[in-house]
C-alpha cells in the first residue's frame, strides 16, 4: 500500500501519514458518486440547505480539532487556523441563505399558451482539488455550493492539507448525507490527472499554481468538461497622494504577511506615489520588525513557518535577486529557524524595488512586502497591470471617485478601497489572464456548478 507523509514545518516530525489510493478504489469512489448524485438530484433545494446547515454544525463542533490539524499540517498559527474556521463558517452560511433564490427557475414573462423557464441543473459529479495554504476556505468555496446545487463532491486535497478533506467528508456523513455525496481521496497528482479525463467526472474546480492549472486543463482537454481554475496572483497595490500613510501601511503590511505571506491575493507589489514614498517606507519598517516567529500554537506568534520544504530557499532567492539589481533591503530578508526549529523566512521589507526585479514579476508567496516609487496615478495603472497575473489590486485613497477611475482601468478579478487580501463570500471570486477562469462564491458562483435547461411548453395542441 503506497502512503503519503507530511512533516510538520515547525516540529519536522510526521504531521500525519495518509493511504494512496489503488486504481480499483479510486473506480468504487467514482461510481459510488454517480449513484449519490442521482439520490441528491431528487432533493428539493430546501432539502440540500437543510443538510448543508447540519454539516457546518458539525464542522464547527470540531473546530478545536480541525484548526490544530491545519496548524501541524501546514504551519498556520493556532489562532490564523481558528479563524480560518470561522471564516469557512462564514461563506458556507452565506451559500446557503441565497441558495433558494440562486437556484430557483427563472420563469419568463408570460407568452399566450406557453410555459417558458429556465432550470438550472446539476452536473452530476464534481471533482474538487483545493489548495493547502488555506485549506478550509479554498475547500468550501466549491464543496458547499456543489452540494447545493445538487452535485456528489469527490474531494481530493492538496497533499499538504490531507487531513481537511477527511473533515469535510465526516462532517456530512454526520449530518446524514445520503452515501457518497462527499467523498475524500487521497492519491498522487497522475491519479488526479486521470479522474479528471473520466467520463464519470461532470466538472472539475482546482485551486493552486498556474503550473497546476495547465496540467488539470491538458487533462480535460480530450473531452468537454467544465474546468474552473483558482490560480496564482501577483496582487499589485497602490497608495495614491490623498491615501493616509499610517492606515495604509498597516493594511498593507497585514496584506502581505498574513499567513507568512502564503495567499493567492496576499499583497506582492506596492506602488507608491513619489509625494508619500519616504514616509510609507518609514511607516512600513516598525510593524515588519513587530513579527514574533515561533510555535505556531504559541499564541504570541504572529508569523509561521513556510509549508513547504523548497520554499524558503525560494524567497531568499528573490530578495537577492532584487538587492542585487539596486532594492534596499529594510529589515529581514533570510530563512532562518527558531530555538533551532522549522523552516521560517524572516518578514521582509525590501524597497527601491522597480518593474523588472523577480519581487515584481512573479508569485513569491512569502512574508515580504516589496515597495516601488511613481510619479501618477497613470503610471502606477501602467505598473500594476503589468502582469500575467489579475487576481486583485487595491487602491489606497480618500477620493472614492478616484477608486472608481482607477478600478475601471485595472485588469483584475477585484478591485479594492483601502482593504486587501479579503473575501466577501455575497461577491464572486475570479480572476482575469493566468489567475484563473470561472466564478466561485456569490449568486454567480451557482452559475458554473450548474447547467440550464430550457423548458418550452406549448400547454394546448
Amino acid at each position: 500500500m503506497l502512503t503519503l507523509t507530511i512533516d510538520n514545518p515547525f516540529t519536522l516530525d510526521v504531521a500525519c501519514t495518509v493511504p494512496l489510493a489503488e486504481p480499483h478504489e479510486v473506480d468504487r469512489v467514482l461510481d459510488q458518486a454517480r449513484e449519490a448524485s442521482r439520490a441528491l438530484r431528487a432533493t428539493t433545494v430546501a432539502e440540500r440547505v437543510a443538510l448543508c446547515r447540519k454539516a457546518l454544525e458539525k464542522m464547527q463542533a470540531a473546530e478545536a480539532t480541525i484548526a490544530a490539524d491545519v496548524t501541524r499540517m501546514m504551519g498556520k498559527p493556532l489562532r490564523q487556523a481558528k479563524n480560518e474556521v470561522a471564516g469557512m463558517a462564514g461563506r458556507w452560511s452565506h451559500m446557503c441563505d441565497i441558495a433558494e433564490a440562486s437556484l430557483a427557475d427563472i420563469v419568463l414573462p408570460p407568452k399566450e399558451g406557453m410555459e417558458r423557464r429556465i432550470v438550472k441543473e446539476p452536473h452530476g459529479v464534481v471533482l474538487d482539488l483545493p489548495a493547502w495554504n488555506y485549506p478550509l476556505l479554498t475547500a468550501v468555496n466549491a464543496v458547499v455550493p456543489a452540494i447545493l446545487a445538487g452535485n456528489a463532491v469527490v474531494l481530493k486535497h492538496s497533499p499538504r492539507s490531507p487531513l481537511c478533506g477527511e473533515h469535510f467528508a465526516k462532517a456530512f456523513a454526520e449530518a446524514g448525507a445520503p452515501a457518497g455525496v462527499l467523498q475524500a481521496l487521497h492519491c498522487d497528482h497522475p491519479t488526479s490527472e486521470r479522474m479528471v479525463s473520466d467520463a464519470r467526472v461532470d466538472h472539475v474546480l482546482f485551486t493552486g499554481s498556474v503550473f497546476g492549472g495547465h496540467r488539470i486543463q491538458g487533462a480535460a482537454a480530450g473531452r468537454f468538461v467544465g474546468v474552473g481554475l483558482e490560480l496564482g496572483g501577483n496582487d499589485p497595490a497602490y497608495v495614491a497622494a490623498d491615501s493616509d500613510v499610517e492606515k495604509a501601511a498597516e493594511s498593507l503590511v497585514d496584506g502581505c504577511c498574513y499567513n507568512a505571506g502564503q495567499s493567492c491575493c496576499a499583497v506582492e507589489r506596492i506602488y507608491v506615489h513619489e509625494s508619500l514614498y519616504a514616509r510609507f517606507v518609514a511607516a512600513c519598517e516598525p510593524l515588519v520588525r513587530a513579527y514574533v516567529m515561533g510555535d505556531p500554537l504559541d499564541d504570541k506568534t504572529s508569523l509561521g513557518p513556510i509549508a513547504q520544504p523548497n520554499h524558503p530557499r525560494e524567497l531568499a532567492a528573490f530578495v537577492e535577486d532584487a538587492t542585487r539589481k539596486g532594492a534596499r533591503l529594510v529589515a529581514g530578508g533570510k530563512a532562518t529557524a527558531v530555538g533551532g526549529k522549522g523552516r521560517f523566512f524572516e518578514a521582509t521589507l525590501v524597497e527601491g524595488v522597480t518593474q523588472g526585479m523577480a519581487l515584481f514579476q512573479r508569485e513569491s508567496f512569502g512574508p515580504i512586502v516589496a515597495i516601488g516609487k511613481v510619479a501618477s496615478d497613470d503610471e502606477a495603472i501602467a505598473r500594476m497591470n503589468d502582469s500575467s497575473l489579475g487576481l486583485t489590486a487595491a487602491v489606497y485613497t480618500k477620493d472614492r471617485e478616484r477608486a472608481a477611475r482607477l478600478a475601471a482601468r485595472l485588469e483584475a478579478g477585484t478591485v479594492y478601497m483601502n482593504k486587501c487580501d479579503s473575501l466577501d463570500p455575497a461577491l464572486p471570486w475570479v480572476g482575469v489572464k493566468d489567475s484563473g477562469r470561472g466564478v466561485t462564491l456569490s449568486a454567480l458562483g451557482f452559475d458554473h456548478l450548474t447547467r440550464p435547461k430550457a423548458i418550452h411548453f406549448k400547454l394546448a395542441l
